[in-house]
């Protein structure tokens, strides 16, 4: 990998960026009486896409709302502009990453148009983040914000509105435990205006709509396993090069599962949550390829998961996958909506590095460029530490961009134990354990789930 290309800065990004925190102070201060500082970023964000074919809108809507006279149809001409802004950003650094690996990408798919028929509960929600709007973060209390519960409600029975209710749900709860907004210390106006952004595109015909897919048919070669927790949920995400039956090229992929899951399950103990969902999770733990047969698969490399359309193969090595697969594997289209600078996660194969710790942070000097390693995305389910980490000689990662650079993200790592070669994986317990430590989360989370279902049991049966 040509390391010294991710450190080279990328013409426009730092403006790109810049206009988009501009809007995004406008939006923390409210948009009903915009004061001169928030009408100097509306304009900015208007001259940020004036060469675009959003310039006309958005320079309506950038003026409408620095008199304080936006309209709804204003408000998501500017979540448009400030979204295409991120997406170029994405695309920018995508490419630069694609250039240091050397690696191709499918292009896009042509969008099709989309019709929604209930357009009732879309307006609902475009109303309510118009209200956001106007409001801004700091102006947000609990009967702006309560708002949204009515539209939630009437959304989540209807599968194709479940994306948007499930934004907004989650985005009003989270604005619910700031509230009042005046007494901030801090906003978190990236984050949130991400959120209303998106949610304010989402209310968009056809925006919400599932991805098409086609079918997969061939052998799997896992590569590593990004696991994300909340407190009352967990996701694991399998990246994986998939090799088609009919010879055609490697293409990158990915199959993730999702579960709730109680606060008191935590470590080891949350593999039992995610195991009966995704058979995949039992190969990963066992180091073994898995063979499709018509498995669904989305434009952008998503698997559809399904374990009537898989079944476990032969052993497969992680790391002979990412010496020899890998490099030639092509990377997925990303959708629309999906480009973001923080949805970049591509898998890479890192060895002859040297690794180093300073003040707390780790590097690794790849052909003499440093590269920040993001060692606090270790999860704890796991046998992969920081310290291993440190001390391996060759890594599969997922490379990331985040607070201005690039960053790795280790999966899995080769290292010395002993004075003898190894290979540890973050998802080495996905599957099942026979580690002592493993071993004594699973039984803690076993204990926790068993004793919640007697309670849940009890109260039912009240």
């Amino acid at each position: 990998m040509r390391a010294d290309l991710l450190s080279e800065s990328i013409a426009g990004l730092d403006e790109a960026l810049a206009a988009v925190d501009g809007f995004d102070r406008a939006l923390a201060g409210g948009l009903l009486r915009p004061q001169p500082a928030q009408v100097a970023d509306l304009t900015e964000l208007a001259h940020a896409v004036a060469g675009t074919p959003l310039a006309s809108r958005v320079a309506e809507a950038a003026e409408k709302s620095a008199s304080g006279a936006a309209s709804e149809d204003h408000f998501v001409a500017l979540a448009a502009a400030r979204t295409a802004l991120l997406g170029s950003v994405h695309d920018a650094l995508v490419s630069r990453l694609d250039e240091a690996t050397g690696r191709t990408r499918d292009e896009e798919p042509a969008p099709e148009p989309g019709a929604w028929q209930a357009a009732n509960l879309p307006a609902a929600a475009r109303a309510w983040l118009s209200d956001l709007a106007r409001a801004g973060w700091q102006g947000i209390d609990h009967d702006v914000v309560s708002g949204s519960a009515q539209v939630v409600s009437a959304m989540l029975p209807d599968p194709s509105m479940r994306r948007l209710a499930t934004l907004l749900d989650g985005f009003a709860v989270e604005l619910a435990a700031s509230c009042p907004g005046a007494s901030l210390e801090r906003v978190p106006a990236r984050r949130w205006g991400d959120l209303w952004s998106r949610a304010m595109l989402l209310t968009l015909p056809g925006a919400s709509e599932a991805p098409a897919a086609d079918t997969a048919t061939g052998r799997l070669l896992p590569l590593g396993v990004d696991l994300q927790e909340h407190a009352t949920a967990a996701q694991a995400q399998v990246h994986a090069v998939f090799e088609p039956a009919d010879g055609a090229a490697p293409r990158l992929v990915r199959a993730s599962v999702s579960a709730p899951k109680p606060d008191t399950v935590v470590g080891a103990g949350v593999w039992q949550l995610l195991r009966p969902h995704m058979s995949l999770l039992a190969a990963v733990g066992e180091g073994r390829s898995m063979e499709l047969a018509g498995m669904p698969v989305t434009a952008e490399g998503d698997l559809l998961w399904s374990d009537e359309h898989a079944r476990p193969s032969e052993p497969a090595d992680a790391f002979a996958t990412a010496r020899v697969a890998l490099p030639h594997a092509t990377g997925a289209a990303t959708a629309p909506l999906d480009r973001h600078p923080a949805r970049i996660a591509v898998p890479v194969f890192l060895e002859g590095y040297a690794a180093r710790k300073d003040d707390d942070v780790l590097t690794f000097t790849v052909a003499g460029h440093p590269l920040a390693v993001d060692t606090d995305r270790v999860p704890a389910t796991g046998p992969l530490t920081p310290e291993a980490v440190a001390a391996s000689g060759a890594c599969i990662g997922l490379l990331r961009w985040d607070a201005g650079t690039y960053r790795v993200q280790p999966l899995a790592v080769e290292t010395t134990l002993r004075k003898k070669a190894v290979a540890i994986h973050a998802g080495a317990w996905a599957g099942g354990t026979t580690d002592k430590v493993g071993v004594k989360a699973e039984k803690a989370a076993t204990d926790a789930v068993t004793v919640l279902r007697e309670r849940a049991g009890r109260l039912l049966r009240k």
